[in-house]
């Protein structure tokens, strides 16, 4: 039933659009104006109509995509057996907290490991979400591993203004949520052992 709705109300959004389209060309031909500037008349109906609902769209894609490009991804800095050489015998003497406390935003793995997430809203628009994941060595404050990535919405949809805004929905860069994945197993070796 709700489906229906949905499209019953897409349908009569467009029908509005064409209309606002169709009513501005013809009114320019209606007091004489040229071709040219006729459809000049029936962007801006289409603009009347499309833009109270859409303004956002446009700005929002090409800020995901710009910041998805330049700065989204997953680096390691150092690998377990390269910090297993550096620190000998250490690894065999960590144990994993269970469900890993968290302090400042900073989930504590164990007695050596830390994994922090960060998450910041920001773009004038407010849909842009950049998060932010790390390995990191509670001891040293050596980052080992992090993950970058960025969503255009955080949590499911919800009613209001912006709940129904699907078209805004987009939860990874590309390949964003392949380089969780291989966060979490990178993060999985340093857990520690379990008692």
């Amino acid at each position: 039933m709700f489906g229906l709705v949905v499209f019953g109300l897409i349908g009569i959004y467009l029908a509005l659009l064409i209309a606002a389209t169709m009513w501005g060309y013809r009114h320019a031909a209606k007091i004489g104006l040229p071709r040219k500037q006729r459809w000049l008349w029936a962007a801006g109906g289409f603009l009347l109509v499309y833009l109270p609902v859409f303004w956002d769209w446009i700005p929002t894609v090409v800020a995901h995509q710009y910041y998805c490009a330049t700065e989204a991804g997953f680096w390691v800095y150092k690998t377990v057996d390269q910090w297993k050489a550096e620190n000998p015998g250490v690894m065999e003497t960590l144990v994993a907290n269970k469900g890993a406390p968290s302090v400042h935003g900073a989930y504590i793995l164990n007695q050596r490991f830390n994994w922090t997430i960060k998450e910041d809203r920001f773009f004038p628009l407010n849909h842009m979400i950049r998060q932010e994941q790390q390995v990191v060595d509670s001891k040293t404050g050596e980052v080992l591993a992090r993950y970058v990535d960025f969503s255009t919405s955080h949590e499911p949809r919800q009613a209001g203004w912006s709940g129904w805004k699907f078209w805004l929905d987009s939860r990874h860069c590309i390949g964003g949520g392949y380089n969780q994945d291989k966060l979490r197993n990178f993060r999985n070796n340093f857990m520690g052992a379990e008692k």
